[in-house]
């Protein structure tokens, strides 16, 4: 009997290489994201903070001077929350961009490997029929030799 070959074999091995690089690339394009994301999260929280912390001793009363620091502090992490938003953004496209690019290479995958599934399938069969024409042959040889004899 033959051994299975399947003729697409490089290519599959190649398509599923570059599948498990966009998937690493994916999953660190995620990592980043949520990395920043939550840097965000903690600035937006300390302002809110900070802003809940002015009020409350605005109530109790504050010099000029501690509502200018409050202002300058509170003006500065707006300055770096509109930063970080922007890196946010351009970190959930990268993430989205590698998304699309790890399905593209899952659904080659997938279909060089319904590919050689079809073509195994077709393989069994083309030895199957061989099998039966080489028995067929072999009982029509054992059937003459009878006759001969």
């Amino acid at each position: 009997m033959v051994a299975y070959q399947y003729k697409f074999a490089k290519v599959l091995n190649v398509r599923e290489q570059e599948k498990s690089e966009t998937e690493l690339a994916y999953k660190e394009s995620v990592h980043m994201f949520e990395k920043v994301a939550t840097e965000l999260y903690e600035l937006l929280k300390k302002q809110e903070d900070t802003v809940d912390a002015q009020n409350n001793r605005l109530t109790a009363g504050l010099s000029i001077d501690q509502i200018h620091h409050y202002s300058n502090f509170i003006e500065g992490l707006q300055k770096r929350i509109d930063v970080v938003q922007k890196e946010v953004i351009q970190a959930r496209s990268k993430m989205n961009w590698f998304e699309e690019k790890l399905v593209e290479k899952s659904l080659e995958v997938r279909k060089f490997e319904k590919m050689k599934e079809k073509d195994f399938e077709q393989f069994n069969e083309e030895q199957k029929r061989l099998e039966t024409i080489q028995l067929d042959e072999i009982s029509s040889i054992k059937f003459q030799n009878k006759e001969i004899r």
